[in-house]
């Protein structure tokens, strides 16, 4: 977190290989996450990854995953899992975020106050208070940002809580509890520009989003409980995880509704979501010694429960009588998972590991709305089961810390979220019969590394070929359309390095090279029928390099400079749309400073991002309609702050 505006993703994931963010800088769709090709698709929202907050569950059992309640402020940590970690964690598992909570209390009550201001309008303040007493560890963290936007029509305002408590019950039980609260009251969305709209005014927005309210409004809230026995070293471990939620979507699209389209008309859609679910695992060493096998066997349940109510709106709002409901239904997913994992060291150098996992996920629809149309009077209730087993195999050579290699080959499978299956192609109510699940099946080489400690270093490749690829094939009036691709192949290298220069500096290097390819794919379109065989996937740069500067602390003094290129990447399936690369790079700077005055700590900082002032894209509308796939990113821009830190006690 040092020096940084802790608003974007991209400063906890970007210097990791494999990780492309793609930054909307739209608080009303949050930003892409791709991990090896993985959540590429994703226009709103996270698809392909699993997201983990201390350990609960951010993913829901149809595989969409929720970003709202991570307070990057709050975050201590983050781990990605890059590769299938399906036999582990089940259905939309090509990749892992997990996140960590900064739990850290230097005195028995240590609050904290950080403020920040930059450009567009921004402003952020974060209260923390930390403490500790007994056998117990917790914090608390209280938000509010709000920003203007550096486009036009992109104001938003987002507040969170976040609450973590850690009771030590016996020196190897532990309870966790974790409360978070999330509103997003207001996040008006600008939309994606076309070619000539962005060379014209990139600050812009789309004239159908301003003139039909595109904007978004969410609340959610979750809490959860985690019970641990045991600790490293002990033969038999445990944790069960409890959780539940509720979410609240307001969403004013600029999707043209069923008729003739006016300028003003879009579709109000709204969503009252509960969810919950419990996961429990142990673990056994078969004998004292550390090298003895090891099984780890558990089991996931989840549901969720979606009340999902689309009206036609003017405006951005619905308004009687004229705008009436276009769709109401029931949408209910329930997953169970049980799982088995093994781990062995025959010899002191060789760890082999093996694991597998049968998901059996139910989607069930009531349609409650009979004025679409279609067979049964209109009533487009339906209900399918789609079940997967998932694999892996893996091994790795240990006891060296300069060279350490590792090879894996894993299964995977992900279903469509219930957002993609409520869109049918005749657009009635109920679930698109024909959207399946996708399978993939990766192989992984690599190894990591250490030199002397002031050296480490990672590289790795894959190749994954996934069958029924869930792909957006196209957007017409505003509404995206999945359908199954036939296979895409996706492959890559992956290479991460660390310096340290004396003792005062490091440099870090991530370097991502990727192939992602359609090898079977027939796109429809109407009467037509594409042949899209050999096409590059859209939405990820082939090519990502991000080098970092990190200098100090020095007096208490502290540079991090950030410099990221990327190459072009195409918009479309067609691969007729090419988004040009970075140019010359994004180029972002910070320092801080951090003095201690009469025991009270005090940490002013300020920054640059885009100090470059390059024009470029951030993200792209994939297959966007009408050639509006442009997502614009800020030209040069700073802010400033203040954290201080007060500690009460010893």
């Amino acid at each position: 977190r040092r020096g940084q505006p802790t608003t974007t993703l991209d400063e906890a994931l970007g210097s990791i290989p494999g990780v492309f963010v793609a930054s909307r800088y739209n608080y009303a769709t949050d930003s892409r996450i791709a991990v090896r090709g993985a959540g590429a698709r994703a226009n709103f929202g996270v698809r392909g990854l699993k997201v983990f907050l201390d350990g609960v569950p951010q993913t829901l059992p149809d595989g969409q995953s929720q970003l709202t309640n991570g307070e990057l402020g709050q975050l201590e940590k983050v781990e990605v899992l890059r590769g299938s970690t399906a036999s582990l964690y089940g259905n939309g598992s090509a990749g892992v975020l997990a996140f960590g909570s900064d739990l850290s209390a230097p005195a028995p009550l240590s609050p904290s106050v950080r403020l920040l201001a930059g450009s567009f309008g921004l402003r952020k303040q974060q209260l923390r208070v930390g403490g500790r007493g007994g056998s117990a560890v917790g914090a608390i963290s209280l938000s509010r940002t709000t920003v203007d936007g550096f486009r036009q029509y992109s104001a938003a305002e987002t507040r969170q809580f976040n609450g973590a408590l850690d009771i030590a019950l016996t020196p190897t039980t532990t309870l966790e509890i974790r409360a978070q609260s999330a509103q997003v009251p207001a996040a008006a969305n600008p939309g994606a520009l076309t070619f000539a709209e962005y060379a014209r005014n990139p600050d812009s927005a789309s004239a159908f989003n301003i003139r039909r309210g595109a904007d978004r409004r969410v609340s959610q809230d979750q809490f959860a409980v985690t019970l641990r026995r045991g600790s490293d070293g002990d033969r038999a471990t445990w944790v069960t995880t409890a959780w539940v939620g509720s979410r609240s979507v307001l969403n004013a699209l600029s999707t043209a509704p069923p008729g003739t389209p006016t300028p003003v008309n879009g579709i109000y859609a709204t969503l009252g979501r509960g969810f919950g679910g419990v996961r429990t695992s142990g673990s056994w060493r078969l004998a004292e010694a550390a090298s003895a096998p090891t099984i780890t066997a558990g089991v996931d349940v989840q549901r969720m429960r979606d009340r999902r109510i689309n009206r036609r709106s003017t405006a951005g709002r619905p308004t009687a009588p004229t705008d009436t409901i276009l769709l109401d239904q029931l949408e209910t997913v329930t997953s169970v998972g049980p799982f088995v994992q093994a781990q062995w060291a025959p010899t002191t150098r060789l760890l082999l590991s093996a694991g597998g996992r049968y998901d059996r996920i139910a989607f069930d629809v009531v349609d409650d709305f009979r004025g679409d149309g279609g067979t049964n009077g209109g009533d487009n209730s339906g209900a399918r089961t789609l079940p997967a087993w998932s694999g892996h195999l893996g091994a790795s050579l240990t006891g060296s810390a300069r060279v350490a290699p590792y090879a894996n080959v894993s299964t995977s499978f992900e279903t469509p979220t219930t957002t993609e299956l409520q869109v049918r192609p005749d657009r009635q109510g109920g679930f698109n019969p024909d959207l399946g699940p996708q399978r993939a099946v990766s192989v992984e080489l690599g190894a990591r590394g250490e030199l002397a400690r002031a050296l480490t270093w990672n590289v790795a490749a894959y190749r994954a070929r996934v069958t029924n690829a869930i792909v957006q094939s196209r957007v017409l009036d505003g509404t995206a359309f999945f359908e199954n691709a036939g296979v895409v192949r996706n492959e890559g290298i992956e290479a991460g390095a660390s310096a340290r220069i004396a003792r005062l500096a490091a440099v870090n290097v991530a370097y991502t090279w990727s192939r992602l390819r359609y090898l079977e794919y027939r796109q429809r379109a109407g009467a037509r029928t594409d042949t899209l065989d050999g096409n590059q996937v859209p939405g990820v740069p082939p090519h990502q390099l991000r080098v970092g500067l990190r200098t100090g602390p020095w007096h208490g003094a502290s540079i991090d400079v950030d410099q990221t290129w990327t190459s072009a990447l195409v918009a479309d399936d067609a691969n007729a749309v090419r988004v040009p690369g970075w140019g010359p790079g994004l180029l972002n700077g910070r320092i801080a400073w951090t003095l201690t005055v009469r025991g009270q700590r005090l940490e002013p900082f300020a920054g640059v991002l885009n100090a470059l002032d390059t024009r470029y894209i951030g993200a792209v509308t994939v297959n966007g309609a009408a050639g509006r796939v442009l997502e614009p990113a800020p030209p040069r821009n700073y802010y400033v702050g203040v954290d201080l830190g007060g500690f009460f006690g010893r």
